[in-house]
């Protein structure tokens, strides 16, 4: 396959500044107005659907109900608590415990999630821990990939 060539005197990512064997920085596509409403709505809008998964799987295919109801907004309520906590928390620690706080939310949240579709304690502590591991796995790698030794983020 053929891939385009940039033609001369074209932008190729890389600045006058940047010395020739540094990587370039990636473009920022959305502007500020789009990040600060991105920063509110994505919590919102995953805590609105947790907390109708929380319902559904609490009442299992039943009727729904007020408390049904109410148990889906305070679970959307708190996910969304915390998930801002987490992400305002989480960015100043080093990444071990960066990783380790989000690992904590992941499986914390998934537990209860699970434990609301009538399983067991065990099993739901069991399917949580699963989920957490995998989830410190996957961020302490991404952190550790792109912080330095001091844990600051390589831009």
């Amino acid at each position: 396959m053929a891939h385009a060539a940039p033609a001369p005197g074209r932008r190729t990512g890389r600045t006058s500044a940047a010395p020739t064997g540094a990587p370039s920085r990636t473009p920022d596509v959305f502007g500020a107005r789009t990040h600060r409403i991105a920063h509110w709505a994505v919590p919102v809008t995953l805590g609105l659907v947790y907390g109708y998964w929380v319902a559904a799987n609490n009442r299992s295919g039943g009727e729904i109900t007020g408390w049904n109801v109410l148990l889906g907004f305070l679970s959307a309520l708190a996910f969304m608590a915390l998930w801002t906590a987490v992400r305002a928390v989480a960015p100043r620690m080093k990444r071990e415990l960066h990783a380790l706080l989000w690992a904590a939310f992941a499986g914390s949240a998934f537990g209860f999630l699970y434990s609301q579709a009538g399983n067991t304690v065990l099993r739901s502590t069991g399917m949580a821990l699963a989920v957490a591991a995998t989830v410190f796995v996957i961020v302490f790698y991404r952190y550790y990939t792109h912080e330095d030794a001091e844990g600051h983020r390589i831009r």
